[in-house]
């Protein structure tokens, strides 16, 4: 997995020229969903198919995708039949990736959110482990996933621990901060999305504009500079070349200790 990954949600029928774009650019890692009602499964895989062209071949690429439950489906687009088994609907869900992404495997196969009762999560991480098992998937995790006990629970009972935490990084979860340093004592990824989406407060204090003025770069770019500084790998989804170019460029700048912290502090600021 490379520090920064490509999220293609909501980019409908452009998926895949930006994700051939995004690839081009210099991003290595592509997150996507067997989940119509935001994303465009099949159009990862044309990109896919069209990098190939370009010289970069699937095993080039992290690819990342996810079982989306029922609740999070659209109910007219499902891509596995609703009425059954729990087990069988991962085992769908999984072949319909496999058929989208017109690729045998996925480098990380993740559950798009906790189900309940407990005994149905428990159930599709064993269908996942299956997927696992099978060469289908090299790594588990879970996204909006913010309660540390369930995440906990979890890995206590699961065979393969989940390796990935995908979640929003906004101040109503406090930022998931005992959330993220559980997971770096289990050497899980933190991957984070809607991060400047639900950030402007902190993209426009007075720490973070100082510090892009001092590094000449944009807000945007310092804030994900910071936030691969703490080990948090963040989605992008940037839809212009101009911006794909400034996500990549950010590892030009190598923030001080100090700074880090700084920024790290404007973000307690807003942890109630």
């Amino acid at each position: 997995m490379g520090p920064l990954i490509y999220g293609t949600a909501w980019k409908k029928e452009k998926t895949a020229d930006l994700v051939v774009q995004a690839v081009l650019a210099g991003f290595r890692s592509i997150d996507t969903a067997c989940q119509p009602k935001h994303y465009e499964e099949a159009l990862v895989g044309e990109a896919l198919k069209r990098l190939e062209t370009h010289g970069i071949q699937r095993e080039e690429l992290f690819l990342q995708t996810k079982f989306t439950p029922l609740s999070g489906q659209d109910p007219v687009r499902i891509p596995y039949d609703p009425t059954a088994a729990l087990e069988v609907q991962v085992a769908q869900s999984f072949e319909a990736s496999k058929r989208n992404l017109q690729s045998d495997y996925v480098d990380s196969l993740v559950l798009h959110s906790p189900l309940y009762p407990y005994q149905n999560l428990t159930t599709v991480w064993m269908a996942m482990e299956g997927v696992y098992h099978n060469g289908g998937a090299r790594a588990l995790g879970i996204s909006n996933c913010y309660d540390l006990e369930l995440l906990k629970r979890l890995y206590a009972d699961a065979t393969i621990k989940p390796s990935v935490v995908q979640n929003r990084f906004y101040r109503e979860s406090g930022y998931d901060r005992e959330l993220r340093q559980w997971c770096d004592t289990k050497g899980i990824c933190y991957q984070s999305f809607w991060s400047l989406t639900a950030n402007p407060h902190i993209l426009s204090s007075e720490t973070v504009v100082a510090l892009a003025q001092k590094y000449g770069k944009t807000e945007a770019q310092l804030f994900y500079r910071y936030l691969c500084h703490v080990g948090i790998t963040p989605l992008i989804g940037s839809t212009s070349a101009q911006h794909m170019a400034e996500d990549l460029a950010i590892f030009e700048v190598e923030l001080e200790h100090e700074e880090i912290g700084r920024i790290g502090q404007v973000l307690e600021s807003y942890i109630v």
